[in-house]
């Protein structure tokens, strides 16, 4: 289901949305009051929901569609801008799946990459094709055993996409005070939206959290969140470990992306690193922990049943990189056990 007040962006939108096989468009509506009075007789699977439009903006509509069709998962199309950044984190708040910045109409050679992030995200936020009866069952993930010594970790590092901006919060909250090392995060996200984005962590898991800054040591007790548009990475330098910021490609179509977070922690701190894949779409993250595992280190993930999309954290346990795979707030407690040393 399609709602959004511009005629241009709905035409180019369901042309799109119509030339994709996997993707039925059952509804397309002109704004917020329209799509809630609509939503009950289409039953979407999916929502694309603009914030800004007459009548019922997309952030007051988005409680009715919940209530009125709970199985959909709604995705907010938001403005790259400082408001847009704020709308859209308060939407993700109040429980939309996920979000797609439109290109700004001076960049439309964006175009492109907003129609296959705006296909991507509908596809992996749709119901699971059912396999055919007769196929073979997947493989059940192969957990790694647990190393026979290990030492505390010197650093947490955690990577998140879909529906990471409520899953950070709950996974963190409960622990974040109790964890001196340092913590660095990388959730898929652009530039505009993650210092919107980290000041909503801190309110969240009560301990000072910001975007990391070129240079910054690890010190301890420090919550740094990768900036968008940069990769964040970890190197050894006189004054200890500390955080590089690069423009380098994009991995798996994002910047900042986890792999080159994980290969460094693991490069920079050895078999002293704790890596926890969140839920989101893709397999950003799973050659990452691979280097940690390889170095010494320990990689726990999301379990699918908590997860908007199982598509990272199930990467990473498919590869058999995952030492645990656990419910959300399991996997905190986990993670905080591990931290502090104790066996798990």
């Amino acid at each position: 289901m399609l709602v959004d007040d511009s005629a241009i962006v709905r035409g180019f939108m369901r042309r799109w949305l119509e030339e994709e096989p996997r993707i039925e468009l059952v509804k397309v509506c002109s704004d917020g009051a329209q799509g809630v009075a609509e939503v009950v007789e289409a039953r979407p699977d999916v929502i694309v929901l603009d914030i800004e439009m007459p009548n019922m903006d997309g952030l007051t509509a988005l409680p009715h569609l919940r209530r009125l069709a709970p199985q959909a998962k709604v995705v907010m199309a938001s403005t790259l801008t400082s408001a847009g950044a704020q709308q859209t984190v308060k939407a993700l708040s109040l429980g939309a799946a996920d979000f797609i910045a439109k290109p700004q109409a001076s960049a439309m050679g964006g175009v492109d990459g907003y129609r296959r992030e705006l296909v991507d995200k509908i596809i992996a936020l749709g119901p699971r094709i059912v396999a055919m009866r007769g196929a073979p069952p997947a493989a059940a993930p192969r957990l790694r055993a647990r190393p026979t010594t290990t030492m505390p970790p010197s650093v947490l590092v955690i990577a998140a996409s879909t529906g990471g901006p409520n899953a950070l919060p709950t996974f963190l909250g409960p622990i974040a005070n109790r964890i001196s090392a340092p913590i660095l995060i990388v959730q898929h996200m652009p530039a505009a939206f993650t210092p919107v984005f980290a000041e909503k962590l801190e309110s969240s898991i009560g301990k000072r959290c910001r975007e990391a800054v070129d240079g910054d040591v690890l010190a301890p007790n420090t919550v740094l969140l990768a900036p968008g548009d940069f990769h964040m990475r970890v190197a050894r330098s006189p004054v200890g470990r500390i955080v590089t910021l690069d423009k380098s490609e994009q991995v798996h179509f994002c910047r900042p992306a986890a792999d080159p977070l994980f290969d460094s922690a693991a490069a920079a701190f050895g078999n002293r690193v704790l890596g926890v894949v969140l839920t989101g779409m893709g397999h950003d993250g799973r050659d990452g922990s691979g280097r940690i595992v390889a170095a010494g280190g320990r990689v726990i993930v999301q379990d699918e049943s908590t997860s908007v999309v199982w598509g990272m954290p199930g990467a990473v346990a498919q590869a058999g990189h995952a030492e645990a795979i656990k419910p959300l707030k399991d996997l905190s407690q986990l993670a905080l056990r591990m931290m502090n040393g104790e066996a798990a």
